[in-house]
């Protein structure tokens, strides 16, 4: 999609610095294009048809990319003030909660504001189902080493399906303003 867009883009700065330049180098200037009708109509309908060769396939890249019909594995991510409460829906409801650990109890190696008590375990190479809310305020659901991030709101489940591609320690944050931590 990126070159899709970045050609069509290419294009159109082509068109209006070669038009840019020829009305600045050339001594004849049309008067009569400021009154007619086609010209306006012409600009008026070119930047919807280019809108809709941009749009169209990335409207079909975000339906491909955005559902996953047969997840391995759904867990569900319910955010209060300071931590998270996951529920591992497939498995019998398991559920935990986990809280950011405090600076006192950091050991060397620790990520401050970053590491918890409770990490929670993923499968590599399994498409996962997230489904996110939240308890009592907004809150933003957020792991960008794997580029996500869903808001939690109350009352409304939210959803998100990614992959790990390679194992590690992957730190969530929450990035919204949440108060004095």
């Amino acid at each position: 999609f990126h070159d899709h867009a970045l050609m069509i883009i290419f294009l159109i700065c082509f068109l209006v610095l070669y038009a840019l330049s020829l009305t600045l180098t050339t001594k004849l200037t049309n008067t009569n294009i400021s009154d007619a009708q086609e010209m306006e109509t012409v600009w008026t309908i070119l930047p919807a048809i280019v809108l809709d060769f941009i749009t169209l396939p990335s409207l079909r890249i975000l339906y491909m990319t955005d559902e996953v019909n047969d997840p391995s594995l759904t867990i569900k991510s319910i955010g209060h003030q300071w931590y998270w409460t996951y529920e591992y829906t497939d498995y019998g409801g398991l559920i935990f909660n986990s809280y950011m650990l405090p600076p006192l109890f950091l050991e060397p190696g620790d990520l401050r504001l970053l590491d918890v008590d409770n990490r929670v375990v993923l499968p590599i190479e399994a498409p996962i189902r997230m489904m996110i809310t939240s308890q009592d305020v907004l809150h933003s659901w957020a792991v960008p080493t794997l580029g996500l991030k869903t808001d939690a709101i109350p009352g409304r489940l939210n959803q998100t399906t990614f992959t790990a591609t390679r194992p590690g320690v992957y730190y969530g944050q929450c990035s919204e303003i949440c108060g004095a931590n």
